[in-house]
């Protein structure tokens, strides 16, 4: 085979991959980045204003508000998502009866649809009617039946929900990790005289260092991207409680009315995705330094 022939093949494989790139990648891209400098409702000509979305995203209370939540959801996410995956994992790897039925059981909320869970986890938490509510009165644990989507308890609800569909996935990821550690380790330590708790922090956790690595990096990007369950619970109620950056930016691009006209706003939900794309980057690259700084611990 000539090395054109190779060429062209190999150029041939890559063809689908380059086109949607360019088209799913690459275009709008671009797309935003021109955009974010004009005033565009989707119809009409986009009339140029400069940098004044810019100066509207600095006085916009409604996004930065969306930013903390943001924080707050994904913060609360992985203080109990990673824990919980690790506990969950480390027991299925054990000698455990029915562990391969448990972990399938663990990993099948990851497959089914974002918005039929939501709907789910909407009714089961239903202030009035909601199997939550009826466990914790028939246990008189509660007097009266608690406002579990109202303000004070909206955002612990979207995160026991987020908690609940994502432990499955890292889970599954520890797990490959537990099953490339040599036996052998435990063995020894066994032999030297070390317990359990002993075992699992001076053997599991730095043998898990470059597993958790990846699983954290994994967790933190769809944490701080994650909506759309928020969206089908409470549309980011109320008055903005779970409102996230993802959330507040699809209502720019794609509005749906509730009762009031709603106007669709390209031009600045442009300048709000570039925003939002810089602050998820600089979280993600701070991370990157931060585990490379835990290689020295691992």
């Amino acid at each position: 085979m000539s090395k054109w022939t190779r060429f062209r093949e190999n150029t041939l494989f890559l063809f689908p991959s380059v086109i949607l790139t360019l088209a799913l990648g690459i275009y709008p891209l671009f797309w935003v980045l021109r955009f974010m400098f004009y005033d565009y409702a989707g119809y009409g000509d986009a009339l140029f204003v400069g940098l004044d979305n810019f100066r509207r995203l600095l006085r916009d209370m409604q996004f930065w508000d969306s930013v903390k939540n943001t924080f707050v959801y994904a913060g609360g996410k992985l203080i109990l998502t990673i824990p919980l995956s690790l506990l969950l994992a480390v027991l299925l790897n054990g000698k455990l009866r029915g562990r391969n039925f448990l972990r399938a059981v663990y990993f099948m909320p990851t497959v089914i649809s974002t918005a039929v869970i939501s709907v789910v986890f909407y009714i089961i938490f239903n202030s009035y009617n909601g199997m939550v509510n009826q466990l914790l009165l028939k246990y008189h644990i509660i007097d009266a039946p608690v406002d579990w989507l109202g303000p004070k308890f909206a955002m612990l609800t979207v995160i026991i929900l987020a908690v609940w569909g994502a432990v499955g996935n890292y889970m599954l990821l520890f797990l490959a990790g537990l099953q490339n550690i040599p036996a052998d380790l435990y063995e020894s330590a066994s032999i030297d005289g070390a317990n359990g708790p002993q075992k699992f922090w001076y053997i599991t956790v730095p043998m898990l260092g470059p597993v958790m690595q990846m699983i954290i990096m994994l967790a933190i990007i769809a944490a701080l991207k994650g909506y759309e369950s928020i969206m089908v619970m409470t549309e980011g109620g109320p008055i903005g409680k779970t409102e996230v950056m993802y959330l507040y930016l699809y209502k720019l691009l794609f509005p749906v009315s509730t009762g009031s006209v709603v106007t669709q706003q390209i031009g600045y939900g442009s300048a709000v995705a570039f925003a939002t794309a810089i602050i998820v980057g600089a979280i993600t690259m701070l991370y990157s330094y931060l585990s490379k700084r835990m290689n020295n611990v691992f």
